[in-house]
């Protein structure tokens, strides 16, 4: 286990042991924590919680592995489980957030300090609340940045489908479609347990001004990122879509051919089918070489011509045409 704090308003992060994490804890009028625990740690039997100082029994999922979306109020502290895009997977920090300190834990390198601090020494928070608020925007920054690259590499390969049509796209977009999935899946729980906690606080009378400003613009910025995850599922099936039709139109330009080659040769099929019948009249009257020109070739060619005539003064011929 690595444990970072981070120093305001210079962002600068430093390294601690967990004796010293705990004393400064409870000592320290500000402190930021990062804990970054390892990925295949499985869950100890005392809580990361406890072992920080933080002795409250509500606290025994912070840090677990496996948590569900959460956000809670508990007196004084407010937690959370919070998703993040990271690497191309949706990985989930805990958070916990007093009147003196935040504690930011998480598995393997998820949205880490030396990403987050920056935006720390630009807002330059005043205390570990509108830090929490900043990590949250953070967080929902992460998702935000994910589907509008996935929408623009939808609308790139619908451009290319129109281009030319390649069955590795229908594989490509089945990917995005499936990242758009996994991007609302993992946010829209979140949003709403975390909706339901800022709507309580916001309905009492102690909840500062301040605190009431960033909480709105949280949610305004929630919804901004849920539509724009919107509009990538939307992209996606408008692609699929798209994708369908083109191969319709090709299937439909296929059987057109089909259906000249068949208006071409149906005439002579019958033509010789019907001279190919051993009547008396067929063996005996139509024989000579000048007969045979006449009957075998030159009506069938005839039969050819008038065909193609007629399918050239038809607009099957002109879209046939204009689709190749």
């Amino acid at each position: 286990m690595i444990i970072r704090t981070v120093s305001m308003p210079e962002g600068a992060t430093e390294r601690l042991c967990l004796a010293e994490a705990r004393r400064r804890l409870a000592l320290d009028p500000f402190l930021l924590l990062d804990v970054e625990q390892s990925a295949e740690e499985g869950p100890a039997g005392e809580s990361l919680a406890h072992r920080l100082g933080l002795d409250a029994e509500e606290l025994a999922w912070f840090g677990r592995k496996g948590e569900s979306a959460r956000a809670e109020f508990l007196g004084d502290i407010a937690g959370f489980v919070v998703p993040v895009v990271h690497g191309g997977r949706v990985a989930h920090l805990h958070v916990l957030a007093g009147e003196r300190y935040l504690v930011v834990s998480h598995r393997g390198r998820a949205l880490q300090a030396d990403e987050w601090t920056t935006h720390l020494r630009r807002e330059k928070p005043h205390d570990a609340v509108a830090t929490l608020f900043l990590v949250l925007q953070e967080a929902l920054a992460t998702f935000r940045r994910a589907a509008v690259a996935a929408l623009l590499q939808v609308e790139g390969l619908e451009d290319d489908m129109f281009a030319q049509r390649r069955p590795e796209q229908i594989y490509r977009l089945s990917h995005l479609r499936r990242r758009a999935a996994l991007l609302h899946h993992s946010l829209l729980p979140y949003l709403q347990v975390v909706e339901e906690m800022i709507t309580r606080r916001m309905m009492s009378r102690d909840f500062p001004v301040e605190r009431q400003r960033l909480a709105q613009e949280f949610q305004r910025a929630a919804r901004l990122v849920l539509a724009d995850i919107e509009s990538l599922q939307e992209a996606t099936r408008r692609a699929f879509a798209s994708y369908g039709s083109l191969v319709a139109g090709e299937q439909n330009g296929v059987i057109n051919r089909l259906a000249i080659v068949s208006v071409i040769f149906l005439p002579l099929s019958f033509l010789t089918g019907f001279f190919g019948m051993n009547f008396t009249f067929m063996t005996n009257a139509l024989e000579g070489r000048a007969v045979f020109w006449l009957l075998a070739i030159g009506l069938q060619a005839g039969v050819l011509l008038a065909s193609l005539y007629v399918l050239h003064r038809t607009h099957a011929w002109r879209r046939l045409r204009d689709e190749d």
